[in-house]
């Protein structure tokens, strides 16, 4: 697992170490299983504060990511699972309305756009 903080990012700090992990673990750079690295290992090889990597931690968790188990740490749970599909679905409805509104930027019809999603295969 790699984390890079930036000084420069409008995230904060615990922001910027979900979102990196999050991306981790859904493009598979980070196996279903794996446990993480402790809050104050992970804290300590950052050179930040505990209370920052709990936060992030304590969001991927809620988020359906990662559960923490009493005596192990902090296991990345199976991709498939139900909260997580939530969260996939919420990310493609949010992705969807952008893209209607573009369309009807753009005066398209509704034809159109199903037409330029069915060239990318999807329907």
């Amino acid at each position: 697992m790699k984390v890079i903080l930036s000084n420069q990012s409008e995230l904060p700090i615990y922001a910027q170490i979900r979102e990196q992990i999050k991306e981790q673990i859904t493009d598979g750079r980070i196996a279903e299983g794996t446990v993480l690295p402790s809050i104050r290992q992970l804290a300590r090889d950052l050179g930040i504060s505990v209370i920052t990597t709990t936060r992030a931690y304590r969001e991927l968790e809620s988020e359906g990511f990662i559960a923490s188990v009493q005596g192990k740490g902090s296991i990345v749970l199976k991709r498939d699972n139900k909260v997580l599909r939530e969260q996939y679905q919420r990310q493609l409805q949010e992705h969807l309305d952008a893209a209607v509104q573009i369309a009807q930027k753009l005066s398209m019809k509704e034809e159109e756009l199903i037409a330029a999603l069915k060239e990318r295969s999807i329907l």
